[in-house]
């Protein structure tokens, strides 16, 4: 007859099933709840993890759209100095001004911006969610330590893993956000530009190469992404530890960072990621709006060839420029996006 009390056979269980299993498989089998109540603490955690995650998606996504709203004229600038054939922009406010003199302020300094406006809530709050569940994986990997902190280093494993998920959605997205950037650039006086639109640039890529065509890139996407997503986080992690009021006597962290602080850590952050991976960026600028079939060796060769090594680092100075504001907006947005769901979502918790 089975005992009646559930808590007299679930430690049982689990100690028969793994006797009958090698250590290496015993030691990976999940835990079987011994009573009722412990199940329903398995399932609250479980649940929780679940909407630390979704919060994460959503902040990530709120970010993103702040980023691009002080970004993109940033952003378009760079792209023109990495796309254009060398006399045809002198500096960056040569581009500012002539982007404005040909297509008005609003075309001039935001031309392109409805794909990463689209895309950019999937791909930050991706982004966003990836980290946090890179994090979750290093830690099941190598324990963080005795107080739960992650180190640095694992901190920048867990940024190159949100690298991976991001890049289906942008490589798409950029590719159609550069060749809308460039178009303009590109025309000759009364001709009518190739492409009306976002959707119109992905309809006519597909009728040219099919999915190949549109997600050209997707492997310089991700060179470019991984790499720079491992220096975001860490620096940004990194400073915001340095930032973060510490109890004199114990030596931990005591309250909570102010937006301020938030925002220079974001920025820095910003200037972290772009610094290594820059040349790679030129070269999938310069992919992404080539013209016929093209390889990542060409336009390596193509670009040496023209200019050495110098000719990787067109339009730096306002990715640099970018990077400060835009990243400090999107980490702004993700604390205040987080500030709010803690208090709409977690009553019992004071700030």
């Amino acid at each position: 007859m089975p005992p009646s009390n559930p808590a007299d056979s679930g430690p049982d269980l689990n100690a028969t099933i793994k006797s009958h299993l090698p250590p290496a498989a015993a030691d990976k089998l999940p835990h079987i709840p011994s009573s009722a109540a412990e199940a329903k603490d398995e399932a609250k955690a479980a649940a929780s993890g679940l909407a630390t995650q979704l919060r994460s998606f959503a902040a990530g996504g709120f970010g993103g759209v702040c980023a691009v709203v002080v970004g993109h004229p940033f952003d378009l600038v760079k792209v023109r100095m990495q796309t254009a054939e060398k006399g045809v922009y002198s500096s960056a406010v040569d581009v500012v001004r002539k982007s404005i003199a040909r297509d008005g302020l609003r075309r001039g300094l935001y031309a392109g911006v409805s794909a990463p406006l689209v895309g950019v809530t999937p791909m930050f709050a991706v982004s966003f969610w990836g980290y946090d569940l890179g994090k979750q994986i290093v830690t099941t990997m190598t324990p963080p330590s005795p107080s739960g902190t992650l180190s640095i280093a694992q901190i920048s494993t867990a940024g190159f893993f949100s690298a991976v998920p991001m890049t289906a959605i942008t490589a798409p997205f950029e590719r159609v956000k550069v060749i809308l950037q460039v178009q303009g650039s590109r025309l000759k006086p009364g001709e009518e530009p190739k492409y009306k639109g976002g959707l119109d640039v992905v309809k006519k890529l597909y009728a040219e190469g099919g999915l190949r065509s549109v997600f050209r890139g997707s492997a310089a996407t991700l060179a470019r992404d991984g790499p720079g997503s491992a220096a975001y986080f860490a620096a940004y992690e990194y400073i915001k530890r340095r930032l973060t009021p510490k109890d004199e006597v114990t030596g931990k962290p005591k309250g909570e960072l102010s937006l301020l602080a938030i925002t220079a850590a974001g920025g820095a952050a910003g200037v972290a990621m772009w610094i290594p991976v820059f040349p790679v960026d030129t070269v999938k600028s310069r992919l992404q709006t080539a013209e016929g079939n093209v390889s990542v060796g060409g336009v390596v060769r193509e670009l040496y060839g023209k200019g050495g090594v110098k000719a990787f680092f067109p339009g730096f100075g306002p990715a640099l420029a970018r990077a400060v504001p835009a990243n400090a907006a999107t980490f702004l947005g993700v604390e205040v996006a987080h500030q709010a769901m803690r208090k709409a979502f977690d009553k019992e918790e004071k700030f």
